[in-house]
């Protein structure tokens, strides 16, 4: 399976590295064109390519730029593709009316803009600097795990398999309309949770379940 990758930071850096460890083929790409990250191919282990290039090439594309991007992702490579949705709302990139109001979540942004595509929210509640180090072997006592939606239950699937691959279980919070329960300021956003206290949390999670700003910091280490 081969795994194209949209945008070049720290989120996107990560995830290629703990992909090409485990043997998938990686391309990442960024606005800038491939001559500015060629210097990341050896380190990575990965390929590097222009955006419209990683959508093409990936089986599953990793759409890790800011949400206020997102319609800069090609459709058209995109059909019928798992394209994976680690975004969150940070007003303080420009706001969004859609998500200030209420009448649309995060993961349902990069779902209307890629229409045809099988979105699944995935890799949202973990700060790019645990990507790495708290990746964990399947049946590691301390294995951590991430919640997932989507509303394709193939690519559910698909994406849990991929994510036991990187070092991660992965609790499924069924469609896309659930998504919201893991978003910025919810009680899992970015807290380091095995998998049945994930699961029993997002099941408890209301609208009314919002947190303070950054209330991760006070779990920073934890394990559940």
């Amino acid at each position: 399976m081969k795994i194209g990758i949209i945008g070049a930071g720290r989120m996107a850096q990560s995830v290629a590295w703990l992909a090409t460890r485990v043997g998938y083929r990686v391309m990442l790409s960024n606005s800038r064109g491939p001559e500015t990250i060629q210097g990341l191919r050896r380190p990575l282990g990965c390929e590097v390519g222009r955006v419209d290039e990683a959508a093409a090439f990936g089986d599953i594309v990793f759409a890790a730029l800011p949400l206020q991007a997102c319609r800069a992702v090609p459709v058209e490579p995109l059909e019928g593709k798992i394209v994976l949705n680690p975004q969150n709302y940070f007003p303080y990139f420009g706001v969004l009316p859609e998500l200030e109001s209420g009448a649309m979540t995060t993961a349902d942004v990069l779902a209307h803009h890629l229409p045809k595509s099988r979105v699944v929210k995935a890799f949202n509640t973990i700060l790019v600097e645990d990507v790495v180090p708290d990746a964990r072997p399947a049946g590691s006592p301390d294995r951590r795990a991430l919640p997932i939606a989507g509303d394709d239950a193939d690519a559910r699937s698909t994406t849990i398999t991929l994510m036991d691959r990187l070092g991660y279980d992965a609790v499924d919070a069924g469609p896309l309309a659930e998504g919201w329960r893991f978003e910025r300021r919810r009680p899992v956003y970015c807290v380091p949770l095995d998998k049945a206290m994930l699961a029993r949390m997002l099941a408890e999670t209301t609208r009314d379940s919002v947190m303070p700003e950054a209330h991760w910091r006070t779990h920073r280490g934890m394990r559940a």
